[in-house]
């Protein structure tokens, strides 16, 4: 029935967007050179929580599938404390990782615990790196590579620019390069909305509720797209090659697919992680933002040039069905 049910998202999703652009090749000229790096962070999932391995492993297939259809690069980052439980590895884990290098998608480091850097301090931080690349560092070694991507976990990246000088230090000595995000959203939100009617109990309208959930997501996602898309054009007077993020979920096993048509169709190449980051904007860092929260890229530097609140304004904000679905008050 998922099969079923992405084979008409896609088809649907795909004439809507024709009689936007009807063609790739009559894209404006300044829509052709789009580029866009995909990343899905908290590998091998998201949340075990109420899974048996059975089912865990029926999810990553479908998520498999999904990166299968949509045929396109992508970065996936990994947790290291998924890989256990009752501090004992888990072989059937770390083949969910080998079904991502098989399929030449390349793994990075976020930390073992999804640590906040702000709240666990420099030295902690430090460890959880360290620790969270005990069993990814020798399985990139068995495909003759090694860890070269860190993404900070909730995009928390210092708090100071001494905190961000330090780490990036730290990452250099161990050969890592930040993986920035410039398309933040709140899929997360959707995706416990989505998991926590999946999960449920059956009753009446449950798949009505699903289906609601992802006819809706995708369109959410396409305009946070087009938002980063203006901020970028308004900051930098061009479009950047952004990274997007996305995580290991329910939904995007889903809706992958869709979401991949969806930036194509807006003349996006996608493009594997190391070609968005040769875009020169990536030179500035994560500076201009000393915060709690963890923005996007484009947002620190916006900060740090000083805009004004009518800069952010106009971000695409999640429904507030969805929030009560998820149990969440708010973004």
């Amino acid at each position: 029935m998922a099969g079923c049910w992405r084979d008409r998202m896609l088809a649907g999703l795909l004439l809507g967007l024709a009689c936007i652009i009807p063609a790739r090749a009559q894209a404006p000229p300044e829509q052709s050179a789009r580029r866009i790096a995909i990343t899905i962070d908290d590998l091998p999932w998201v949340s075990f929580e109420g899974l048996d391995e059975a089912q865990l492993e029926a999810r990553h297939r479908r998520l498999m599938a999904a990166l299968d259809a949509a045929a396109v690069p992508v970065a996936g980052f990994v947790n290291g404390d998924k890989l256990e439980s009752g501090g004992r590895v888990l072989p059937e884990r770390l083949r969910m990782l080998v079904d991502w290098l098989d399929r030449g998608h390349e793994l990075g480091n976020h930390t073992y615990g999804h640590v906040d850097l702000h709240a666990v301090g420099l030295e902690a931080y430090r460890q959880a790196i360290l620790d969270g690349e005990r069993e990814l560092r020798p399985l990139l070694a068995e495909t003759g590579t090694a860890p070269r991507w860190f993404r900070h976990p909730y995009l928390r990246a210092g708090r100071s620019a001494d905190d961000r000088a330090a780490l990036q230090a730290f990452l250099d000595a161990h050969g890592y390069r930040i993986a920035p995000v410039t398309i933040d959203n709140s899929d997360w939100i959707w995706a416990l909305a989505y998991r926590r009617v999946l999960d449920a109990a059956p009753e009446p309208g449950r798949e009505d509720t699903l289906a609601r959930l992802r006819e809706a997501y995708v369109p959410y996602m396409l305009a946070k797209v087009e938002y980063y898309e203006r901020q970028s054009r308004e900051l930098l007077g061009r479009e950047i090659a952004q990274v997007w993020l996305l995580h290991a979920n329910e939904l995007n096993a889903e809706a992958f697919p869709a979401l991949v048509a969806g930036v194509q169709a807006r003349g996006y190449r996608v493009v594997a992680l190391e070609e968005a980051m040769q875009d020169p904007a990536y030179a500035r860092g994560a500076e201009g933002y000393d915060g709690r929260s963890g923005p996007s890229w484009l947002h620190r530097w916006a900060i740090g040039e000083g805009k004004g609140r009518e800069f952010f304004a106009g971000e695409p904000e999640t429904p507030a069905w969805v929030l009560a679905l998820a149990g969440v008050e708010a973004e």
